[in-house]
């Protein structure tokens, strides 16, 4: 749909507008008062939220992303669907699903009674999903911009037959220095190192980085914080439907060989992600639906 329909159809005077963004991608900037954000329909993908009063956008997205049909964008929140990581069957299909380098359609758009402001996005299968994954869904993406952002996928089994998936809101966090960061609520919890052998591990304390850290929490809590001493913020993550959650920075070597990320960029975000993935998988029966939430907030050191 055109910048000038979607404006005319889901367009709300004050608080929601439709422009062109990198790429040329539809996007939903969202201003009320109490913060500003913006969505793309391309890959439903957060790429910003910056409350009102806070100097920093919460998200972190490279200028050297791509935004190109096909690509996925690297930064805000993109949905890893219907699994997390490489191809489970080894098929050669991309890393992460195949839901984060589609467009999606708009739903609805909403100015509630509180002043936040949602908007819905969806996605459907087709001829061309069903080729990379022989399953009928439908996905409801619900983003909710107040003085928290808010971020709820919703997927319907609209099939006859139940399936299982994994998936993720890969969430990138902007941070003024990843030295002088680390993440709280995870001490004592068992975890894959993806990192490094690959070998089940056991967190002591809060996770701290001088390298890089790639590893799949088990059984967390809902509420994991990050503390980032350079800009002098907490960030909140407050989870629904997972029990699992995914920390990753990929230091310099890593960072220095992707093509969407300039050199010291790892310096600057770090992925704490609301998950269900390695032994936290989801089956949907037929006419069945699994949501998988977070809501984040942003308070002072």
């Amino acid at each position: 749909m055109c910048l000038s329909r979607l404006n005319d159809t889901y367009a709300i005077p004050g608080q929601l507008e439709f422009v062109a963004g990198r790429g040329g991608f539809p996007m939903a900037g969202i201003d009320n008062g109490k913060a500003r954000a913006l969505v793309s329909t391309y890959a439903g993908q957060v790429l910003s939220f910056q409350p009102a009063g806070q100097a920093q956008d919460l998200l972190f997205v490279s200028d050297a992303a791509y935004f190109q049909s096909g690509k996925a964008i690297k930064g805000g929140i993109p949905v890893c669907w219907p699994w997390f990581g490489p191809d489970p069957e080894q098929r050669g299909r991309p890393a992460h699903g195949f839901v984060r380098n589609r467009p999606w359609e708009v739903h609805k758009t909403e100015a509630l009674t509180d002043g936040d402001t949602r908007i819905t996005l969806g996605l459907a299968d087709s001829s061309a999903t069903r080729s990379i994954w022989p399953a009928a869904f439908e996905l409801l993406l619900q983003v909710t911009v107040g003085d928290g952002l808010q971020v709820e996928l919703c997927s319907r089994n609209t099939g006859d037959r139940p399936y299982t998936l994994t998936q993720a809101l890969h969430s990138y966090f902007r941070v003024g220095d990843i030295g002088e960061v680390q993440v709280s609520g995870l001490d004592g919890r068992d975890y894959l190192d993806k990192a490094g052998d690959g070998r089940h591990r056991t967190q002591a304390g809060v996770v701290r980085f001088d390298a890089e850290v790639d590893r799949v929490y088990l059984d967390v809590p809902p509420a994991l914080v990050i503390d980032d001493a350079s800009l002098g913020r907490r960030i909140q993550v407050s989870a629904t439907g997972s029990r699992t959650a995914v920390v990753w920075n990929p230091w310099a070597e890593l960072a220095a060989n992707m093509g969407d990320l300039d050199d010291d960029d790892y310096r600057h975000f770090v992925c704490v992600e609301t998950a269900n993935a390695a032994t936290e998988v989801v089956e949907i029966n037929p006419g069945d639906e699994y949501c998988l939430g977070a809501d984040y907030r942003v308070q002072p050191l």
